[in-house]
């Protein structure tokens, strides 16, 4: 495999949640190009699955997409040095109150391979306790449980887009609800 190779690597601008250079790159052909990197710390999501097997999602507002959307909860390190699963179980109960008597790690996703390298490991909650939300403040979160098939509908539908979500529920469906 022929060679890439990174000639600089400047700071554009940094923000709250990630940071944005612009790479110059030397192509194999010998061309020098500009190339967009987004450096973000990382994330952790969570599949809650309640006792009657519902999983439990999130109904928030998404500026990026100026509209409401339905997703697992999840939420970023606050180091990059965090351990995920600490993160997950934070997030779960942050944004829905449940704490979890068990988690797993269901699957790793990178979210947009091509300018970013935010990776989200994604886990399974399962004993759920219930207790209160405790929202950051720019946080307004609506909880609600639903079914693997009234989510996997939404998503064939596009009522769901959102990346992690999708993997999560199709990932989660197809590991504990198939009947091969």
């Amino acid at each position: 495999m022929e060679e890439i190779k990174r000639l600089s690597r400047e700071l554009v601008a940094h923000g709250a949640i990630l940071d944005y250079y612009q790479d110059t790159m030397q192509i194999p052909n010998g061309n020098v190009v500009k190339w967009d990197f987004i450096k973000h710390n990382g994330a952790a999501a969570v599949v809650p699955v309640d006792e009657k097997g519902r999983l439990i999602m999130v109904r928030q507002y998404r500026n990026a997409l100026e509209r409401y959307t339905l997703e697992i909860p999840a939420g970023g390190l606050q180091t990059p040095e965090e351990p995920t699963m600490d993160a997950a179980a934070r997030e779960l109960e942050e944004e829905t109150g449940y704490k979890a008597g068990e988690i797993e790690l269901l699957l790793t996703i990178r979210t947009t391979v091509a300018f970013c390298n935010e990776k989200i490991d994604i886990y399974l909650a399962r004993n759920l306790t219930p207790g209160s939300q405790h929202l950051d403040e720019d946080e307004y979160v609506q909880v609600k449980a639903y079914t693997v098939d009234e989510l996997t509908e939404k998503i064939y539908a596009g009522e769901i887009q959102d990346s992690k979500t999708v993997a999560a529920v199709l990932a989660y469906k197809d590991r504990y609800c198939s009947n091969y």
